[in-house]
């Protein structure tokens, strides 16, 4: 059974031969695997798909997360200068801008004239864009996409993919969208004194990210990620996650599942008290299921109340076991993730949420050997 065939099945519901094991990585752990440049990493479709590939090699997983996507053709012409601070690269953009790559972590962008976010009370939710232009990666940091080519990534990656392995696009949160265009603090206040204009700006988010989850549908992708690291317990309560979450996911959710691919949703952090409101969704899987201490499910509770509607991926502590465990550590932690995630299939082995960026290869490389030792049906 091909990689593809294992995820396909997996996902579907069905018996697969084994286990599929496929991580998230975090971009720091990619550039210190790889050796690629940070900026050209980062900026260039052909050296991020590059890296992509060679990672799924190098670590033996069944399938690769595109989790960028709209990479300009013509990136070098925006740049005045790239300098370096120690081990980290400096782009110096023509508008002023600056942005810092360090070799082993996310991007840090340094506007050269700053603007606060819009007032919500006065915001006018027609303004945000019938078609959505970036994603909101983290901590203010924005991937703008190519106008002219936005999904050229997905071209490269199968170009060389083919069918062996399954691949799988991502689209972010209208909740992530939301938060990231207002600010935590106002967002979240907003929840409370604006319901109503906050759900409008969630359903204009919404019509957005369907648009661009049926683009990467039309590339030909496998399965499609909802990112929505925002919506567990540390943000918001199960009520406020029925009211401004599940309603605008769904409807991303089912736009996918409609057109025969699956979905599934990616929440980090503590979720026990709402995994039934997550597949309520409509999604196919969930993946993260952060354990304790970084997070509060356990494998086995969850495989009980949701393991026959979707599947699950993830459970594997990135940080305590992967991360700070030698290999007898993951050892043990792997082969009881595989002897419970296994009763009834529907389980795709893998971190809960990213491969942190110090994380030793052999760690990781374990899980493909483990696999094979313990993951056959």
């Amino acid at each position: 059974m091909t990689s593809w065939e294992r995820m396909a099945r997996t996902m579907k519901g069905e018996l697969p031969d084994r286990v599929p094991v496929m991580c998230q990585l975090s971009i720091g752990h990619m550039l210190l695997q790889t050796g690629y440049s940070p900026h050209e990493f980062w900026l260039s479709a052909e050296v991020f798909a590059a890296g992509l590939l060679e990672l799924r090699k190098l670590y033996s997983f069944d399938g690769i997360l595109i989790s960028l996507h709209g990479h300009k053709a013509d990136w070098q012409k925006d740049i005045s200068s790239v300098q370096r601070e120690g081990e980290k690269e400096v782009v110096i953009w023509r508008n002023g801008d600056r942005t810092i790559f360090p070799p082993d972590d996310l991007p840090l962008h340094q506007p050269a004239r700053p603007s606060p976010p819009p007032e919500l009370a006065s915001f006018d939710p027609d303004l945000i864009p019938e078609e959505i232009d970036y994603i909101p990666v983290s901590q203010g940091l924005m991937f703008y996409f190519d106008p002219e080519d936005s999904y050229r990534i997905f071209d490269l990656v199968k170009s060389q993919a083919g069918r062996d392995f399954s691949i799988h696009g991502e689209v972010t949160s209208p909740f992530d969208y939301y938060l990231h265009l207002f600010g935590l603090e106002q967002a979240m206040v907003s929840l409370i004194k604006a319901p109503d204009k906050v759900k409008a700006i969630l359903q204009r988010f919404t019509h957005g990210i369907i648009k661009i989850a049926q683009r990467q549908l039309k590339k030909g992708v496998d399965a499609i990620k909802i990112s929505s690291p925002f919506a567990g317990a540390a943000f918001i309560s199960p009520k406020f996650y029925r009211e401004f979450v599940l309603p605008f996911e769904r409807q991303i959710a089912l736009a996918i599942r409609e057109k025969g691919v699956p979905a599934y949703l990616h929440t980090c952090g503590a979720i026990r008290d709402r995994l039934e409101l997550m597949v309520a969704t409509g999604v196919s899987g969930l993946e993260c299921l952060d354990p304790p201490p970084l997070g509060d499910v356990t494998l086995a509770e969850a495989k009980r109340r949701i393991g026959q509607q979707v599947f699950i991926k993830g459970n594997i502590d990135p940080v305590n076991v992967l991360l700070k465990g030698d290999r007898e550590t993951v050892k043990q932690d792997v082969l009881t993730r595989l002897s419970i995630g296994k009763v009834g299939g529907r389980y795709i082995l893998s971190t809960a949420c990213s491969v942190a960026p110090h994380t030793p290869r052999s760690n990781v490389q374990l899980l493909a050997e483990l696999v094979e030792e313990a993951g056959w049906y």
